[in-house]
């Protein structure tokens, strides 16, 4: 007899539980840089929570920790979860919300005593902020692309990616047996904060992703005449920094004008950076994120055109080099609409909207149907100590997660696995 599913209103995540377990890894460290002491200890305090809940605990070859509840049936497993890194002096709910609000997912399922008919996979992934080696480590090894190059990168002690996984228990030299095939995994879903201001100002409670936007730099090159400031008339200079200025209110422009997402100057190398010098030569790069490519393309069309005016009228020099372009990654639809769903049977606003920041969502989308929620950032602040969510916003995303895996295990068949 298949036992009785909790309905999306007898099933409550207990909001005081859920902030008490974010409280506890907040006493780990503000910096929980990957790979640190502080990492380590963050990681020992989850893995004792997943524990309690009924999930047997294994870490992978690549340092993630994968806490499995077997399912009903022999079927692929619904997998959910998010990170417990954190960038320098960061907030208490990047990516641990994501965490904190798996474990209580499954701590109300085992309460209420019933068991998916698909098996559960709750991943905490290693070295999602990329503060050392490089960004989204762990879920980069499920899908193969974490190499022998990356293993070799050393941080500023010294160390190696491969010394830093045996660090938090992995065992890189097996990294093949953490790569999992398209399909071995039914579904993953990522709950996480907005990072931005967008639902706050709408004054709703949930974010469905449409997708993760791609991102585009290209590295610019201003080149005019450096020389002394007090003696060169206004008319003969060749500076630099004021055409790189009128260059950088243009990638302003190209945002605020609705042709992309965002664009973002965040740096400005002058030279030669002294009071009485008209500068002579400034670096900086451009970024560009849209989840549409051709509007990535036209931005960056625009602002070169911009920037040919701007060179041809102060007489300096512009140039522009592009990097390689990080394509967009589409949230799975399937996904999307029990997102949808799981909203409305709880009686829940929502809005669709962008994920301007990267994800380990983004990575597993090459391996199945893929989605992410969101809850309000107080202020649009993250990567911050400053970073808030209120308790009854990261409930009302922790129940939509809840919802959403129930309805997934209703809907999708699933691939048999080895359960």
């Amino acid at each position: 007899m298949v036992p009785v599913r909790p309905s999306a209103r007898t099933a409550q995540i207990d909001s005081a539980s859920l902030y008490r377990r974010i409280q506890l890894v907040s006493r780990t460290g503000s910096t929980r840089l990957a790979y640190s002491e502080e990492d380590v200890r963050g990681r020992a305090v989850v893995m004792d929570m997943m524990r309690e809940v009924g999930l047997s605990v294994s870490i992978d070859p690549a340092g993630n920790i994968v806490g499995h509840r077997p399912g009903r049936e022999r079927r692929s497993p619904l997998a959910f979860g998010s990170h417990v890194d954190t960038v320098r002096n960061g907030g208490l709910y990047d990516g641990i919300l994501g965490v904190m609000a798996a474990i209580e997912c499954v701590g109300v399922l085992q309460e209420a005593g019933y068991t998916t008919a698909h098996p559960l996979e709750l991943i905490v992934f290693a070295n999602e902020e990329g503060q050392r080696f490089g960004a989204l480590c762990g879920s980069r090894a499920l899908v193969g692309s974490l190499g022998t190059d990356d293993l070799a990168l050393v941080d500023e002690t010294g160390r190696t990616l491969a010394e830093a996984i045996q660090d938090i228990g992995g065992e890189p030299t097996q990294l093949p047996a953490t790569v999992r095939k398209t399909g071995e995994i039914a579904a993953f879903v990522e709950l996480h904060i907005e990072q931005g201001g967008t639902l706050e100002k709408a004054k709703v409670s949930i974010g469905i992703v449409e997708g993760i936007s791609g991102i585009s730099y290209t590295d610019v090159l201003v080149t005019g005449a450096a020389n002394h400031s007090g003696t060169t008339a206004m008319e003969l200079r060749k500076d630099a920094l004021a055409g790189a200025a009128e260059l950088v209110l243009c990638v302003q422009r190209v945002a605020l004008e609705k042709r992309c997402y965002v664009a973002t100057v965040g740096q400005l190398i002058v030279n030669p950076n002294a009071a009485n010098i008209i500068p002579g030569e400034v670096a900086f790069t451009i970024e560009v994120r849209d989840l549409e490519r051709e509007k990535i393309l036209a931005s960056l069309k625009y602002i070169r055109e911009c920037g040919q005016e701007i060179a041809l009228r102060s007489n300096i020099k512009i140039e522009f080099t592009d990097r390689k372009l990080i394509e967009s990654v589409p949230c799975s639809p399937l996904v999307r609409e029990a997102i949808v769903r799981s909203c409305a049977d709880l009686g829940f606003k929502f809005q669709t909207l962008p994920s301007g920041a990267g994800h380990d969502a983004q990575i597993m989308a090459k391996l199945a149907p893929t989605g992410m929620i969101f809850v309000p950032s107080t202020g649009g602040i993250s990567h911050s100590p400053r970073e808030f969510t209120t308790p009854e916003d990261c409930a009302r995303g922790a129940q939509v997660l809840l919802e959403t895996i129930l309805r997934l295990d209703d809907t999708m068949p699933g691939l048999a696995g080895s359960e």
